[in-house]
This record gives C-alpha cells, sequence and structure tokens, in this order.
C-alpha cells in the first residue's frame, strides 16, 4: 500500500486511491546488475531463461512506450525512458481525474472533472498517482524487474502444478520500494520458461497469514516483447484481475503530456 493510504486522504487523493494488494517499485529505466551479495546462479539462470523467453533484454531496453488499464479503474501510459507518466480514471462518485508527472522529479500536474487543480490539492494526487503507477506497473511486468538493484532473488527449488514442472524463486527486498518487507514467489514454466504464477506476502499481513497465490495466463506479443494479461487468484474464489488495453508504441501523441 502506498504510504498515503494509511493515513486520512482528501477527497481529490482519495480518488487515486490504491485498490490492489501487491505494491513494488518498478524502475523507471533498465535494471542494473544486481550485486555479488544478491546472486544466486540457478535463480539468475533461471531468471535470465525466463528474459529471453519474453523477448530478450534488448527488447525489453528498447520499448518506450508502455499503455494499459488497470483492472478496469486506471488508465496509464508511460514513457519508460524518460519518466513521463499519464494516469486516468474516474472515482467512486464519477468524477474524471487526470494526472501528469514525472516519475523521477514527481513534479507534475492534475485535472478533476476537466479543471486544473492547484494549490495544496495536487501535492496528494501526484503521490497517489505515483503509488498507483507503483502497483500497477508491478502487476503488468514484475518478470522483468527480478534482476533490478534491491532485489534479492533466490531459487526455490522445484514444483509441479497441474501435472507441469515448475521452476520456483523467491524475492525479498532491500531499501528499496513503498513496501520493502513484502516478499514474494515465482513459479516459472520449465519448458516455456514464462510465468505462470507468483504468490506475495506483503508487509502489511499477519506473519503467519499464508501467502496469496495468482495465476498468470494470456501470455502474448506486445511489440517486441510478451506480457501476459489475465490475472486469476487461486485461492479465496474466483476473483480476477485484469490488465486491458495494453500497448507499446514508438510515440504517443504530445498531448499526452500537455492535456486532460
Amino acid at each position: 500500500m502506498h504510504p498515503n493510504a494509511r493515513r486520512s486522504l482528501s477527497a481529490a487523493a482519495l480518488l487515486l486511491a490504491l485498490a490492489a494488494p501487491a505494491v513494488r517499485l518498478a524502475a523507471q529505466n533498465p535494471p542494473a546488475p544486481s550485486t555479488a551479495a544478491d546472486t544466486d546462479a540457478k535463480a539468475d539462470q533461471v531468471a535470465a531463461q525466463a528474459l529471453d523467453a519474453m523477448g530478450g533484454k534488448q527488447a525489453w531496453d528498447n520499448t518506450h512506450y508502455l499503455h494499459w488499464t488497470f483492472a478496469g479503474r486506471r488508465t496509464h501510459t508511460w514513457d519508460k525512458w524518460s519518466g513521463q507518466h499519464r494516469v486516468e480514471g474516474e472515482d467512486k462518485e464519477h468524477h474524471k481525474y487526470v494526472v501528469i508527472e514525472n516519475l523521477n522529479t514527481h513534479d507534475g500536474k492534475a485535472w478533476l472533472d476537466g479543471k486544473p487543480v492547484s494549490g495544496d490539492a495536487v501535492k496528494p494526487m501526484l503521490e497517489n498517482a505515483y503509488g498507483a503507477w507503483v502497483n500497477d506497473s508491478y502487476w503488468l511486468i514484475m518478470p522483468y524487474k527480478l534482476k533490478d538493484p534491491g532485489v534479492h532473488l533466490t531459487y526455490a527449488g522445484e514444483e509441479t502444478l497441474a501435472g507441469k514442472p515448475y521452476d520456483k524463486l523467491h524475492l525479498s527486498f532491500g531499501k528499496v520500494g513503498l513496501t520493502p518487507g513484502d516478499e514474494y514467489w515465482a513459479w516459472f514454466d520449465k519448458s516455456t520458461h514464462l510465468m505462470d504464477r507468483w504468490a506475495f506476502h506483503l508487509e502489511s499481513m499477519k506473519a503467519d497469514e499464508p501467502a496469496s497465490p495468482w495465476d498468470w495466463t494470456g501470455w502474448q506479443r506486445y511489440g517486441k516483447v510478451m506480457l501476459a494479461p489475465h490475472r486469476t487468484q487461486v485461492s479465496g474464489g474466483d476473483r480476477k484481475l485484469e490488465l486491458g488495453d495494453i500497448a507499446i508504441s514508438d510515440s504517443v501523441p504530445a498531448s499526452t503530456w500537455t492535456a486532460p
């Protein structure tokens, strides 16, 4: 959860309050190599195989603009190279919001029902827009983030799911992200090398509370990389989470960063 969601928020801030359970920091730029302390040879091998299966490092580094809608709630456009980010949607009271910011500088502007937001009301909207991007981008591109700085990646053995063998990885974190106490487990199909499931135990959960597993399905090519648009909770009912309107492009209209 974004830190601002832990305290009472203004109406403007609430319209961007995070609704999904897993929050990690997705770096704006291509990941740097991990330090020696983070190295696990088998885990590194599985991560490298996954990156190759999804299109390869060069294809991911060359991916410029990503566009997607998170769970039907809010729509993002992200310039992965510069950190420019736009998020828009509608709150529960049917007020339409747009926030345009730079993820590196945290400078930006916001509109509510087409009118510019000014003064003290802008900052919480920018903060919550950043938190929404942190959360929603991790749900979209987590398998590309395995070797980011601050990620402690270890091999957790082989496991069989639905009769298929998987390599299982464990992720914990240094002092990075909004919730560094989170832990993740990821299952990679040993034949396709794609991640078919993750589970997370968030720092906000009780220590004895079981991790929450979700299946990632529908892997397909967008631009020159692979993404999976469908999420289904494995336990606790048939809850689904969709990443819709996914698009990767080399350019976007200039108005993306200037107008609501």
